[in-house]
C-alpha cells in the first residue's frame, strides 16, 4: 500500500485525530498550564520552542514543543555550546517524560500532525534522503511511530528510516492502536528517549552515515 490508501481509513484517522487531541486538550490543559509557567520561571521567554517541518507531501509547517534548553548566542551561550550543555535539569525532565510534547497536540488539531504517523524530522534532511526514505511523507507526521516504539533513538538512521517506511506501506488502525499502546508502555519506563551521547539523536547526513 502506499498513495492508494483507503479514503475510509484517511477519513476516520483524522476524525479520531481531532477528537483524540481536543479531548487530551482540555484534560491536559491544567498540567500544561503549570509546566508554561515553570519553563517560563526556568528557562525565560520563550515558553515555546518553535520550528520548521516537513509534514505530509514535504509541506513545511511550525512544529510547537515546551522549550528545554537554554538560548544560545552573545547575550547568552556561546553558539558552539552543544545541545547537551544548553539542557537543563529541568528541561531533561520535561524530555525523559515527553511532557515537552505535550504542545505537539495543538499541531494535531490543526491537521500538520496525526497522533500515529513518522516523526516530523528537520528541514534539511529533506535532501540528504534516498528516494525510498523520501515516501515517509506520503502520510502525516505523528506525535509517535513505529520507530518510537522500536526502540527510538537506540536505533540507527537507517533503521529508523526503514520502519517509517514499512509504517507508511501498512498503514492500518489495528497497527495504530498497537503503536499508542507500546508508546504508553514505553512512557510508563522512560525507554530510549535520548541517545548514547545523553541528549538527541544524531545529526542525519545520509543514508550511509
Amino acid at each position: 500500500m502506499t498513495n492508494d490508501r483507503p479514503a475510509a481509513y484517511m477519513s476516520a484517522k483524522r476524525y479520531i485525530d481531532v477528537a483524540t487531541a481536543m479531548f487530551a486538550l482540555i484534560i491536559l490543559s491544567p498540567i500544561m498550564a503549570l509546566i508554561a509557567l515553570a519553563v517560563r520561571s526556568q528557562l525565560g521567554s520563550p515558553i515555546f520552542f518553535r520550528q520548521p517541518r516537513p509534514g505530509q507531501d514535504e509541506q513545511i509547517f511550525q512544529l510547537v514543543k515546551f522549550r528545554t534548553m537554554r538560548p544560545v548566542g552573545p547575550d547568552d551561550r556561546p553558539e558552539s555550546e552543544s545541545d547537551a550543555d544548553r539542557i537543563t535539569p529541568f528541561g531533561a525532565l520535561l524530555r525523559s517524560t515527553s511532557l515537552d510534547e505535550l504542545p505537539t497536540l495543538w499541531n494535531v488539531l490543526r491537521g500538520d500532525m496525526s497522533i500515529v504517523g513518522p516523526r516530523p524530522l528537520l528541514v534539511s534532511y529533506l535532501d540528504r534522503y534516498t528516494p525510498e526514505q523520501r515516501r515517509r511523507h506520503e502520510v502525516r507526521p505523528g506525535v509517535t511511530g513505529l520507530a518510537q516504539v522500536s526502540g527510538r533513538n537506540a536505533l540507527t538512521w537507517p533503521e529508523k528510516l526503514n520502519l517509517d517506511v514499512e509504517y507508511v506501506d501498512n498503514v492500518s488502525f489495528s497497527g495504530d492502536f498497537a503503536i499508542v499502546a507500546k508508546t504508553i508502555g514505553q512512557w510508563l519506563q522512560r525507554k530510549d528517549i535520548t541517545d548514547s551521547n545523553g541528549v538527541t539523536m544524531a545529526e542525519f547526513f545520509g543514508d550511509a552515515k
